[in-house]
């Protein structure tokens, strides 16, 4: 028996032991997955290497409960965890990935027929370790290594980009751009930023009303005013060439672009038939298909390639009370090779840990906090306390920004 059998055998022996689910379960978690599926479309906010056999030994599943440690312990393989705390205060990490920075957000009414859905972030102080409201900004990209965030002020699109001393607190810098910008992303890198153009505020929200008379408001589905993409040299002075991208009717207000893994090309979400749908695009504009490592990867994922390329994170497989689980691929075929503990997959730590959204045990509510996960167990280890939902969908709590330190 190979590991793959013995990972996927394992968990189907535990999956025999639990113990059958409540009545109502299966419409808590479907009603859980709608809101989550709900508020990600409104609020959206947003890696090449050959694949290789698994040479790393998996331990055989562990059974046990949840690991769950004190507030604030940190151990010599650099994690650090305060699952007492929601939002985090003080930092949380897990080997070479941390929290950089974390954002909530908020629908501001500007008048009878307009809104903004207005991001307030926290950013990570370095020298005493703890999170900072900084208001100054609409949109914060960190870039690896945690000494630089680009940033984006409050009126988007933002007709310049700055270049933000995250242990100063100041800007060093600012990018001039024609085209507004609305979004930012580093590749993986650090040595080349995305810029997303666009043509009016990408989060602004249209009022809409329930069939009960309930006022709400929402992004426009189908409606985009993006225009392109300007890769830029942030060392180099800043200077790059926009690329034109048309928008379609398959991609919501603000759908923001990203780098594919080696920096080549970039991708964003579109909507289709199926969840995580996302299409590329080389330099100048045209859509192409995916890597071949990327072709079966998802947008909503964020973990996406293992550190080494051989294993991609993928979405939720199953769901059993208090626990879920979350697919891992063979990049390149699609084939799953194991699950592992979390709902949501959002960070690699190294080529056998991640950083993950997990439901709290013992609630009927869906009440995610961040746990580190490991393949081949079912332990996890909490690093933040419970995100509370509000259910008010104006409002979106607290979403953790990670980067490697």
């Amino acid at each position: 028996m190979n590991v793959e059998e013995l990972v996927r055998d394992s968990f189907q022996e535990q999956a025999a032991e639990q113990a059958p689910a409540g009545p109502g379960f299966a419409d808590r978690v479907l009603t859980a997955r709608r809101r989550r599926r709900t508020r990600t479309l409104a609020s959206v906010a947003a890696a090449t290497a050959a694949v290789v056999a698994i040479a790393v030994a998996v331990p055989l599943l562990d059974s046990g409960k949840d690991d769950v440690r004190p507030a604030g312990v940190v151990d010599g393989g650099g994690t650090s965890a305060h699952p007492d705390q929601s939002p985090p205060r003080d930092l949380i990490a897990a080997g070479n990935v941390a929290l950089a920075a974390y954002y909530t957000s908020e629908v501001v009414v500007q008048t009878d027929d307009r809104a903004v859905d207005t991001r307030t972030y926290w950013l990570l102080d370095q020298r005493t370790g703890r999170y900072e409201k900084d208001d100054r900004w609409s949109f914060v990209a960190v870039a690896p290594g945690m000494k630089t965030a680009a940033v984006l002020e409050r009126a988007l699109p933002a007709h310049r980009i700055g270049l933000l001393d995250l242990t100063t607190g100041k800007v060093e810098r600012w990018i001039p751009v024609v085209q507004g910008v609305g979004g930012l992303a580093f590749s993986g890198d650090g040595q080349k930023l995305v810029a997303t153009t666009y043509g009016d505020n990408p989060d602004l929200r249209e009022k809409v009303m329930s069939t009960e008379g309930d006022v709400g408001w929402m992004s426009p589905f189908g409606q985009s005013s993006r225009t392109g993409f300007l890769v830029l040299d942030p060392a180099g002075g800043g200077g790059g060439m926009w690329s034109k991208v048309v928008p379609g009717r398959d991609i919501n207000g603000r759908e923001d672009f990203a780098f594919s893994r080696d920096g080549g090309l970039v991708f964003s979400r579109i909507v289709g038939e199926r969840d995580g749908m996302q299409q590329y695009f080389e330099p100048g504009g045209a859509a192409v298909a995916a890597p071949a490592n990327e072709r079966y990867l998802r947008w909503d994922v964020d973990a996406r390639l293992s550190p080494d390329g051989t294993l991609a994170a993928g979405g939720l497989a199953k769901e059993v009370p208090d626990k879920s689980y979350s697919a891992i691929r063979d990049p390149r075929t699609g084939e799953e090779i194991a699950k592992v503990r979390g709902a949501t997959l959002l960070a690699w730590v190294d080529g056998r840990r991640l950083i993950a959204w997990e439901r709290t045990a013992g609630s009927e509510a869906y009440r995610p906090r961040l746990v580190l996960v490991t393949i081949g167990s079912d332990k996890v280890v909490p690093l933040s306390g419970a995100r509370e939902q509000t259910g008010d969908p104006s409002r979106q709590e607290w979403v953790p920004v990670f980067a490697e330190r």
